[in-house]
């Protein structure tokens, strides 16, 4: 079985535009959020997924310059963008990662996606009950499962938001959490603001490109309160909740 990890990436971001392609520690934030994922002891494949909107072009080109594979399909049909790159890739296991998580911790990777392979599921997720660093986020499911939220999903919401169609219904797919020992929530290690970037730029500073995880991060503010107070005060999911507001049948 193939396990791909699709990271989906855009340029036009409303709270901070081209926030993917900003740079962090010498390298734009895209290309660490790949990085990491490589370093992931369960992922065969890991793949950029953006939009074919031209703003996207420099998504694909500087995936290019890196030699990472970049696939293009709907800017607002993010579902179907999934889909239709799982087909192109071939992948029996999806893992979805955005690109706005430089944080993004392997190990977390590879224990969300052993869960997968180890239980009778169709989707694990570290999300369902909060107890990670909001940055640290991992959804894994089949093909199969994909393909079902792909044709029946309605909402815009759900095109929108890959996997909501998914979680949505327990009663329709198997679904499995990862949890923390700690509940650790409260972290916010995403980058939607300046305040986000700003915090990023300071872990990624003090680590100067030495290896680092969860743990690593979780010392290393807890000696230095004033990092983790550069973006405390943000709301989890804004994206989605917007979303929600908005929805529509299509």
């Amino acid at each position: 079985m193939t396990t791909i990890a699709l990271i989906q990436a855009r340029m036009t971001s409303t709270r901070l535009p081209g926030k993917v392609l900003l740079d962090i520690f010498g390298r734009p934030m895209l290309i660490r959020v790949v990085e990491r994922v490589r370093a992931g002891q369960t992922i065969d494949v890991a793949a950029v997924i953006t939009s074919n909107h031209e703003s996207d072009n420099l998504i694909e080109e500087c995936c290019g310059r890196e030699g990472i594979p970049c696939f293009r399909g709907s800017l607002d049909d993010v579902l179907d963008r999934y889909y239709q790159a799982a087909l192109h890739y071939r992948g029996d296991v999806i893992v979805r990662i955005t690109a706005d998580c430089p944080l993004i911790d392997p190990d977390v990777v590879d224990r969300t996606v052993k869960y997968f392979q180890e239980g009778s599921f169709d989707y694990v997720s570290n999300t369902i009950e909060l107890t990670y660093p909001d940055g640290l986020d991992t959804e894994v499911f089949s093909f199969a499962t994909l393909e079902r939220a792909w044709k029946e999903a309605r909402l815009k919401s759900e095109r929108e938001h890959v996997t909501a169609y998914i979680y949505k219904h327990p009663e329709i797919f198997a679904l499995g959490c990862v949890k923390n020992e700690e509940d650790l929530s409260s972290h916010r290690w995403t980058v939607d603001t300046p305040q986000d970037l700003d915090f990023v730029r300071a872990v990624y500073d003090y680590f100067n490109d030495r290896p680092f995880g969860m743990t690593d991060i979780l010392k290393y503010l807890e000696e230095h309160p004033e990092v983790a107070a550069l973006n405390k005060g943000q709301m989890r999911n804004e994206g989605y909740l917007k979303s929600l507001q908005e929805d529509a049948q299509i």
